[in-house]
């Protein structure tokens, strides 16, 4: 007999297939045009035969994305962790990553193809700006949740203020920047793609600006179909490892969850 988590994942699995489902028949039934919106048939039918031509785009921007997403995270978590234990650090530093997380990275693009030039440079800035966010905060407020009345304590035995961070703040904050980094990868591949359309002749941004200025919307969809297979693959990769590092969260979840 399956397990509750098998059956749980056969419900899921079955309603995005049903989703699918309803998609290709409404275009039917409706008559929708393919320019306007193609059916999910052939949208993997043309990933299928693309393929050979979509691989070398598809790898170039999991590699940029990868790039700016592991540059992001090592300078989200220096500053989540310094903004994390200083207030003075959090009042100056806080206000401007808000308002630099507040502006348009379509309006950051063009800046970084001035300084670098047009190519990969400009697409791995453009992701580490766009992920580096989440993670900041997520951390920063992973830290706050430590209870005082621990760190008192630890302080009473005599701990360092570097040995309370790396003993007891830190870990706590774990189920927190994880769930910065499954966020966080996804909002890269944004920040990749977006700066291909504008300033790159390789990736999958690029691939889908050249299918839409000659109508082929098949192939743009095929596209974004791409880009969703790579979110969802690293999203889960992340969802593995947090099940590995922080089960003591995932369990406590359950337990109150039931």
């Amino acid at each position: 007999m399956p397990s509750p988590q098998i059956k749980e994942n056969l419900k899921s699995a079955s309603l995005i297939v049903l989703i699918f489902v309803v998609w290709e028949v409404a275009c039917i039934v409706f008559h929708i045009s393919p320019i306007v919106l193609p059916r999910p048939s052939a949208i993997f039918s043309t990933l299928i035969i693309q393929m050979p031509a979509l691989w070398p785009n598809i790898l170039q921007t999991l590699a940029t994305t990868m790039v700016g997403f592991s540059l992001g995270m090592v300078i989200g978590v220096a500053l989540g962790i310094f903004v994390g234990v200083s207030r003075t650090a959090y009042k100056t530093a806080y206000p401007l990553l808000v308002g630099f997380s507040s502006i348009p990275k379509v309006a950051v693009v063009p800046i970084f193809v001035l300084w670098f030039g047009s190519g990969t440079v400009p697409a791995v800035l453009t992701a580490l700006t766009t992920c580096i966010f989440p993670i900041v905060v997520n951390v920063a407020t992973g830290l706050a949740t430590t209870e005082p009345e621990m760190e008192d304590v630890l302080k009473a035995l005599g701990a360092s203020r570097i040995q309370v961070l790396w003993n007891v703040s830190l870990p706590r904050a774990m189920p927190y920047f994880f769930a910065s980094l499954k966020v966080a990868v996804t909002l890269a591949f944004v920040g990749t793609v977006l700066s291909e359309t504008v300033a790159s002749n390789l990736g999958i941004g690029t691939v889908m600006m050249m299918a839409t200025s000659s109508f082929d919307v098949a192939l743009a969809f095929a596209g974004l179909f791409a880009l969703a297979f790579l979110g969802i693959a690293l999203y889960s990769v992340f969802a593995v490892i947090e099940l590995r590092v922080c089960g003591w969260a995932n369990r406590k979840q359950e337990f109150a969850a039931g």
